[in-house]
């Protein structure tokens, strides 16, 4: 179970790092690699992709609770789970809830900054916290496979 916590520990801090570092020195647009990625400024006050962006304050606060409920159920998972690498990946997306749960109840929307595009095609902007999240789910359901 240690390896749990300290994961979610890292990406908490990395998470919270990097919007706190880049909500205050990025313009709100920065090229890096032209037509492939971008630094964006992007409030997020849904969940993924920004569905459900129109709940306003109620829906934060249900998303607040969600997340909560999501960890309690992850901290379960963990603790039966043998594998080392699960408990990781578990940590991971442990982390990334509360990650991104902290920047709803802070700031009531998520700070999003990665932006990618190849050509017509774009993704939308996303964080540590979600990268972290999507990651650890993969890992996840991949050691399950094994």
């Amino acid at each position: 179970m240690r390896i749990f916590f300290l994961t979610a520990l890292v990406v908490v801090f990395l998470d919270g790092l990097s919007k706190s570092l880049l909500s205050k020195v990025l313009p709100w647009k920065m090229v890096v690699i032209p037509g492939v990625f971008n630094l964006v400024k992007v409030r997020n006050p849904g969940v993924a992709f920004g569905l459900l962006a129109t709940f306003g304050e109620k829906g934060r606060l249900v998303f607040i609770g969600l997340a909560l409920v999501g960890l309690v159920v992850l901290v379960w998972l963990a603790r039966s789970e043998k594998k080392r690498g699960s408990q990781i990946a578990l940590g991971m997306v442990a982390g990334g809830a509360l990650g991104n749960a902290w920047d709803r109840f802070t700031h009531g929307a998520v700070f999003d900054f990665l932006d990618f595009h190849l050509g017509p095609y774009h993704w939308p902007a996303f964080n540590l916290a979600d990268a972290a999240i999507t990651l650890g789910l993969f890992f996840y359901l991949w050691g399950l496979k094994k």
